[in-house]
């Protein structure tokens, strides 16, 4: 029996709604959800983000950043290619993975998350089921 007085933690997964765009401008058929998000956003600039940054969504929910997405070949499953479309290298060489960040959240209520604020969609039904 799970106690009550810990938090309910989940993993959650943020992706910056700028890289549906530019995989759209790829030929990619996108929309906030499809790659198996829960949590889409605009203007924020998730992959900079340092772990243990903390975000509030809504009211109630903190999330806590605790690292890069890895994508898996499930997006290649859901359009052929999409895989390797998230992944770049920089002008060193070095891989850079864009396929968001994931973050353990937590529905109890907490201080305020600092001055970051999170303007951000939630997507219930999304394709990872």
């Amino acid at each position: 029996m799970r106690d009550p007085t810990q938090p309910n933690l989940r993993q959650v997964h943020l992706v910056h709604g700028e890289l549906h765009d530019e995989l759209r401008a790829r030929g990619f058929d996108v929309a906030p959800g499809a790659m198996g998000e829960n949590v889409t956003t605009r203007g924020v600039e998730l992959l900079a983000l340092p772990q243990g940054t903390r975000l509030r969504l809504g009211a109630e929910a903190v999330v806590e950043v605790t690292g890069l997405r890895d994508p898996c070949v499930q997006l290649d499953r859901f359009q052929p290619g999409l895989m390797g479309a998230v992944l770049d290298r920089d002008d060193q060489g070095s891989l850079v993975r864009k396929a968001g960040v994931m973050a353990n959240g937590s529905s109890q209520p907490t201080s305020r998350a600092g001055p970051r604020r999170l303007r951000a969609a939630s997507h219930r039904g999304s394709a990872r089921r």
